[in-house]
């Protein structure tokens, strides 16, 4: 795909993070963009930073687990902007907690969500889209997407799920509709509001923080939830670079997009030591962190 100039593209979770910047770097290049989110407030912003650009836009309040919900908003994009071009299927969340110890409506919660909302969108768009000249859908896995680490048995089910579907039907595209693109997107770490917006009670909190404070991941563990949340927002690459590393790998049609050093560093791990990788962590993480810190100390200058 050359260009994004009077495409219209879908894209859930839009009302922060990386979803937020996908719709405002797609407007800024003349899409339509078509933002949807379940949350009316957050939503509302993004509608506001798109207004500057002479673009069409719409938006949608959507729970993307809502089966029916999903159903009917193809037609209302059609109805609206004629057409559908690309579907970011972009909304995520998360819950902190070992599967022994999770409540089931918690791990439903996320199944339902971050792969249920991307089969039901794919599902409902895809006959929209299959017999436009260029098109594509792009799929938000994670790195957790490749590799496992204690208390996120539910969002490593549903990223290697996203995984597994996205490749796959990417092989069917390419042998019966090649001019739709299909793409997996896998996010390091991104400062984003998922953390805040987990599942998690204190107790929870509370029961793995010796957890946290030992990981290779976290330097000065948070010591609350507002923290935690506060911490992971501003530690990770700002979400409008990797809307900017989505829209690149779609131009130029990758079907695997990783995005930031963390995300590259681990998914070689898994590559290069299949039974193992876990172990080359301590080896190259303090480095890894040690470049991201550099990375923001001079984006404060």
């Amino acid at each position: 795909m050359k260009s994004f100039k009077e495409k219209v593209a879908v894209i859930t979770g839009a009302g922060s993070g990386m979803g937020r910047y996908l719709a405002v770097l797609l407007a800024k290049d003349g899409a339509d963009v078509v933002v949807c989110d379940v949350n009316e407030e957050t939503l509302n912003e993004t509608v506001e930073m798109l207004r500057k650009y002479n673009v069409s836009v719409s938006s949608h309040v959507l729970d993307v687990a809502d089966k029916e919900a999903i159903e009917e908003l193809p037609e209302k994009v059609i109805e609206q902007h004629g057409k559908v071009d690309l579907v970011f299927n972009n909304a995520g969340v998360t819950t902190g907690s070992h599967f022994k110890d999770m409540d089931e409506d918690n791990w439903d919660w996320v199944m339902g969500i971050n792969l249920g909302g991307v089969i039901n969108s794919t599902r409902a768009f895809i006959p929209h889209m299959i017999d436009r000249p260029e098109a594509a859908i792009v799929n938000t896995s994670s790195i957790f997407g490749m590799v496992a680490v204690p208390g996120q048995t539910v969002y490593h089910a549903t990223k290697f799920a996203v995984r597994g579907f996205t490749e796959s039907l990417a092989l069917e595209m390419a042998d019966t509709n090649p001019n739709l693109q299909i793409h997996c997107v896998h996010p390091g770490h991104i400062g984003t509001n998922i953390a805040s917006t987990a599942r998690m009670d204190e107790e929870e909190f509370n029961k793995n923080l010796e957890e946290r404070k030992n990981s290779i991941f976290t330097r000065g563990a948070p010591d609350s939830l507002e923290e935690m949340g506060n911490q992971f927002r501003e530690g990770g690459m700002h979400p409008s670079k990797a809307a900017n590393i989505i829209l690149n790998g779609v131009k130029k049609n990758k079907r695997r997009i990783f995005i930031g050093l963390d995300a590259k560093l681990l998914d070689l791990s898994q590559r290069l030591f299949p039974k193992h990788y876990h172990k080359t962590w301590a080896f190259f993480m303090p480095f890894m962190l040690l470049f991201r810190d550099k990375k923001q100390l001079k984006s404060l200058d």
